[in-house]
Formats: C-alpha cells, sequence, structure tokens
C-alpha cells in the first residue's frame, strides 16, 4: 500500500502524474491478500480502542476505534463475527451508499483483497486512485476476523470524506456471495445499513473519583422490548426520603448483555419540584396511559447515545440534585430501535450515576440558547438549506451572568426531523469570537451530550448565536416552529458553571414585523392569506402560496427584522432585558468579521419523545 501522510494540516499538494499512475495503482498497489498481512500476536486490546459501537442491529459488525490528534488519524478496529465473502465500511453526507468513501473487504472465493474505494451518484463502485484506508493487519479469533485500518482526517482525495467534529454517518454493507472485481458489487442488493457516531472524541484529561463516590442505577425493571421498529419507554422511580443535596459527577450506560444494538439512547430526566408527587409509570411514553404530569419531568440529569463513553463533570463543579427545592422523582427514557422486530427480548438498561456528598465547588447548570418554541419562525416547504438563527444577546449576558462569567464545557445541540446542521458561536464586542459547538452532518436521530475540546468562557456583555439548518424537500407545507415532531426546533442545551438564575436565554422574530410579512404576501399574490384574529400562526403560514418571493422575502425578513428576546430566570420570569415590556426588543447583533472552525480535535426535551 503506498504509505500514509502523516500530516494534513497544509494545503494539499497537486498530485503530478497522477492519471497515468492510476491504473497501475487500481490493478496492482492496492490489492493485497490479507493473509499476507495477518497480524502476528495476539487480538488486538480493547483499552487500545476505547471507543465502541454495533455497526448492525444483529451485532454481527462491531466497530472500535482510537483518534490521533498528532497524527491527525483514526485507527479502526472492525470485529467481523460472521464473514462470509466481504464487506464494505465507510462513510458519507447522510448515510447514502450514494457518493460514499469506502474501505471494501471482497473475496472471489479463493483469494481476499482489500481496497479504497467510492461510489458514483448511480450507486456504483470504482477504486480510487488514490489509497487512502490504509490496512494495517488482519486476525482470525474465536469470536471472528478482526480488521486493523487507518484513515486520515484529511485526504486531499475529492473523493474522500473529511473527517471533522460533529456526527459521522457510517455505512455498511455483507457480501454473501464471492465477487470477482469491485465492479462487480451490486450494492442495492447486499445487506447494508448505516451507523451514526462521534468519531473525533475530545481528549481531556478524566478526573479522579473522590474517595466518598457512591453510584446509582436508574435502569429499566425487566422489561419486554415492544416488536416495532421504534419504541420511547417510560419508567418513573424515586430518591429516597430526605435524601440530601449531593453532585452528580460522572454518568455512565448500563446496557443489558445482548441489546447493544437495540438501546440507541437513554436520558434521566428530573420532575418539576413545585408538585409533591408524581404516580408511577412503566410503558411506552407515547401511551394514552402515561400521566399527563410526567410531562412536567424534564429537567436533563444524564444523556447517553450509542458510542458514547462515561460522562464527567469537570474537577470543580458537580450537577446537583437532592435537597431542598428539588424533586425526589425521576423518569428514564429510553429508545429502543428494533428494525429487525425480535420479540421477547428483555432489557434492564440504564444509567449509572456516579455522586458525591462533598459538594464540589460550583454547582453545574444548563442554559437553552437558540429559538424560542413558537410558529413565527417558519420553514417554506420544499427547502434545501434554509436557515434560521436565535440570539442570546450581549443585553441578557450583561444582566444575567456574574462579573467573572460562565464556562461552558458540553453542549447537546437539538432540533425535530428537518434539522441537517447547527452551529453556536460566541461574538464578543460585535465579532464572533469562537466556535462553541458545531456540527455540519447533525442528524435528529443521534443526539447527545458532548464535552467540549476546551472550556468556553463566557463574559457579560457577550452573545451566543446559534444557527439551524433544515431541509424541507419532502415537505408540502410550511413547518413551524414548536413542539410536535413535525414541527421545528433550534437548541442549544449547553452545560456551564457556576451556576446562574439564567436559564433560558432565545429569541423570535417580532411578531408585528411577521404581521406586515403577511400583509405584503397578500399585496403581490392572488391568493389571499387571512389575516382574522381568530386565524393562527400556523394557519396563515399554510395558506401562503410558496412561490421563490414569498419564499425570500421571509428569509429577509428574518434577517433583519427586530427580535423579541426571551432572556428568562428558573422560574420562568425574565430579566428586564433593554425595556420593562413582557417582549424585550434589540436589533439583530451584527458579525464584523468571522473566525475560522477550529481544526477537527477532540462535546428540558420537548413534552413529547424525540428521536
Amino acid at each position: 500500500l503506498p504509505s500514509m501522510q502523516s500530516s494534513r494540516s497544509n494545503p494539499c499538494p497537486r498530485l503530478r502524474l497522477r492519471e497515468v499512475a492510476s491504473m497501475y495503482l487500481t490493478m496492482v498497489a492496492v490489492f493485497l491478500v490479507i493473509l499476507v498481512v495477518a497480524l502476528q500476536g495476539s487480538v488486538p486490546r480493547g483499552r487500545d480502542f476505547p471507543y465502541k459501537v454495533p455497526l448492525d442491529p444483529q451485532g454481527l459488525l462491531e466497530l472500535s476505534w482510537n483518534v490521533s490528534y498528532p497524527e491527525e488519524a483514526v485507527n479502526f478496529q472492525l470485529l467481523v463475527r460472521d464473514l462470509q465473502f466481504g464487506l464494505l465500511f465507510g462513510m458519507s453526507d447522510r448515510g447514502e451508499f450514494e457518493n460514499a468513501d469506502l474501505a471494501v473487504l471482497w473475496s472471489d472465493g479463493k483469494n481476499s483483497y482489500f481496497g479504497d474505494a467510492w461510489s458514483d451518484a448511480k450507486g456504483q463502485l470504482h477504486m480510487d486512485s488514490q489509497q487512502d484506508y490504509q490496512l494495517l493487519g488482519a486476525q482470525r479469533a474465536p469470536e471472528g476476523l478482526y480488521l486493523l485500518f487507518r484513515r486520515p482526517f484529511s485526504t486531499c482525495d475529492p473523493k474522500d470524506y473529511f473527517i471533522e467534529d460533529g456526527t459521522v454517518h457510517l455505512i455498511y454493507g455483507i457480501l454473501e456471495k464471492p465477487v470477482h472485481s469491485l465492479q462487480a458489487i451490486n450494492i442495492s442488493a447486499i445487506h447494508r445499513g448505516l451507523q451514526r457516531v462521534q468519531l473525533l472524541k475530545p481528549n481531556i484529561p478524566i478526573p479522579e473519583l473522590p474517595r466518598d463516590v457512591k453510584t446509582m442505577e436508574i435502569t429499566a425493571p425487566d422489561i419486554v422490548i415492544p416488536s416495532q421498529e421504534t419504541t420511547y419507554w417510560c419508567y418513573m422511580t424515586e430518591l429516597p426520603k430526605s435524601f440530601l443535596k449531593h453532585h452528580i459527577i460522572r454518568y455512565e450506560p448500563v446496557i443489558t448483555a445482548g441489546n447493544e444494538a437495540l438501546v440507541h439512547h437513554m436520558e434521566v430526566f428530573q420532575c418539576a419540584a413545585e408538585f409533591d408527587t408524581f404516580p408511577q409509570y412503566n410503558g411506552p411514553c407515547d401511551s394514552k396511559m402515561k400521566p399527563e404530569r410526567l410531562n412536567y419531568c424534564r429537567h436533563v440529569l444524564a444523556a447517553w447515545a450509542m458510542g458514547a463513553q462515561a460522562f464527567y463533570y469537570p474537577e470543580e463543579a458537580g450537577l446537583a440534585f437532592g435537597g431542598p427545592g428539588s424533586s425526589r422523582y425521576l423518569r428514564l427514557e429510553i429508545h429502543y430501535h428494533n428494525p429487525l422486530v425480535f420479540k421477547g427480548r428483555q432489557d434492564s438498561s440504564g444509567i449509572r450515576l456516579y455522586y458525591t456528598a462533598t459538594l464540589r465547588p460550583y454547582d453545574a447548570g444548563i442554559m437553552e440558547l437558540g429559538l424560542v418554541y413558537t410558529p413565527v419562525m417558519a420553514i417554506p416547504p420544499a427547502q434545501d438549506a434554509f436557515i434560521l438563527t436565535g440570539y442570546c444577546t450581549d443585553k441578557c449576558t450583561q444582566l444575567a451572568l456574574p462579573a467573572a462569567g460562565i464556562r461552558i464545557f458540553a453542549s447537546q445541540l437539538h432540533t425535530h426531523l428537518a434539522g441537517r446542521k447547527v452551529v453556536t458561536v460566541l461574538s464578543r464586542e460585535g465579532r464572533e469570537h469562537q466556535v462553541v459547538n458545531a456540527d455540519g452532518h447533525y442528524s435528529p436521530h443521534f443526539q447527545e451530550i458532548r464535552m467540549l475540546k476546551e472550556v468556553v468562557p463566557v463574559f457579560p456583555g457577550d452573545e451566543l448565536i446559534t444557527t439551524c439548518t433544515y431541509n424541507t424537500e419532502d415537505r408540502s407545507r410550511a413547518t413551524v416552529g414548536g413542539f410536535g415532531i413535525l414541527e421545528e426546533m433550534c437548541v442549544n442545551y449547553v452545560h456551564y458553571y457556576p451556576q446562574t438564575q439564567l436559564e433560558l436565554c432565545k429569541s423570535a422574530v417580532d411578531p408585528g414585523y411577521l404581521h406586515r410579512y403577511f400583509n405584503l404576501v397578500n399585496r403581490f399574490n392572488d391568493e389571499e392569506v387571512c389575516m382574522c384574529p381568530q386565524v393562527s400562526v400556523p394557519q396563515q403560514f399554510f395558506s401562503v402560496p410558496w412561490n421563490t418571493f414569498n419564499r425570500d422575502v421571509l428569509k429577509s425578513l428574518y434577517g433583519f427584522a427586530p427580535i423579541s428576546v426571551h432572556c428568562n430566570k428558573s422560574s420562568a420570569v425574565r430579566f428586564p432585558v433593554g425595556t420593562q415590556s413582557s417582549t424585550p426588543k434589540t436589533s439583530h447583533p451584527k458579525l464584523h468579521t468571522q473566525t475560522p472552525h477550529p481544526k477537527p480535535h477532540t462535546q428540558t426535551p420537548p413534552q413529547n419523545p424525540t428521536p
């Protein structure tokens, strides 16, 4: 195989004679027999590959990996439990098998071959003239075949996927019959699927646990996973009476053996302290039998998604629970993804909390950034990439944050089904200062709390600007903001310390300017939008004839119209931002310059469960 480039930080060099050499590379250099490169010695050690995720629902393919930031490369270990005639593994923009970047292992029945390949827009496979998946070795073991290979973050190859921070859509395919050439593989006829992960985990030290640390497991009580593809399961539990204030300093998943491929993500919510009691419940979250009061259990204590490891709080902070003003009632929510519709599978998965009575210097807090849940923010239908932005303004942070500021150490991005990209940037003195968290391949089906590569300080007068990109190409009418799964959100739940009274810092367009927009639509279109008081904003948006003019005017409106800022305390009382009115108004913050995104290295849900 061609040698790996150890550094990708310089601009991509011109590859002279590439066309001349491509046929030679394709026919000779990229083929190799697995037995020739077989690893000597024992099976690779698990601690060498700290991150692990099952690729397929049956657990036949198990991927482990580590990240080398000095070499800017990811090292993969793929365990194939029942190897037949080969497999495909790779990455694509959103999990498609067209225009994908692939490593392919295939057999003609006599010899096995490995190569770096790509698929075109029709799904046809081609050997890549630049081989950037480097096979490091293979080893047979009782449990299956281990393949070890490496891939740089960036390869300077236009056919390759650029590995960056955020979500990566991994794809796989299993070859069940021998094939005589790469081109003979028909990807539409093989068993295939996708898995979403965060490949570039943050390279941060793990704090030591204190001597008095205790654990608490919040797990489902031996339930039977429903025989359907998607289930959200809710289970209520409670803390002991007279449970004093403690700090949660770490949490991790507890997965029932054999169900690793079915437990997609889990969250533990604390209920509202305003209610003395909550009813017991153990059943589907969308059941009509679920008590309505459970909708008031929305304060996130822990969140885990497939592929994530244990979550640690910084040494100087912990998440408070227990004690006065804190509810004893907790709700566990588990998302089961069961595409093969297994029947009778029992499960007792959940989350293990590590907590201490020795309180750390700071309570950690969670703050909502982005857009208010309101229908005044809408996305026209048939849009490839429509952008909405929410602002936590300088006036809000000036009033609500302490003089020494706060430190953001983790973030959970959130949209509903149309979300495709989310980014939050920190603006200081009108200039973009730092990217807090960004996911250019965001998926609403993969939401987790991610530790940031570095702590982000935020001071009074700073602005936090959250931008979401949506795709509504499959929709025929407008998508409005709201709690419903077919409505939309744009939120970043940031985890920070020290905790302040500020719990929500979001915005929406001024409703009066939206009224002017509907007036304008009526002036320039034959079809009128009813502006009667009894007609709701969603109904008005649904009646807009979505031509290019109406779409572009709405986009412009969201860019220049004044915004209503919600700068709320945990009690839902608003800080007096700007004026004393209930919806203080401000103009859009203006960014004069934009800092480049950092090089990749190594972080109260809605009423109804969301993917």
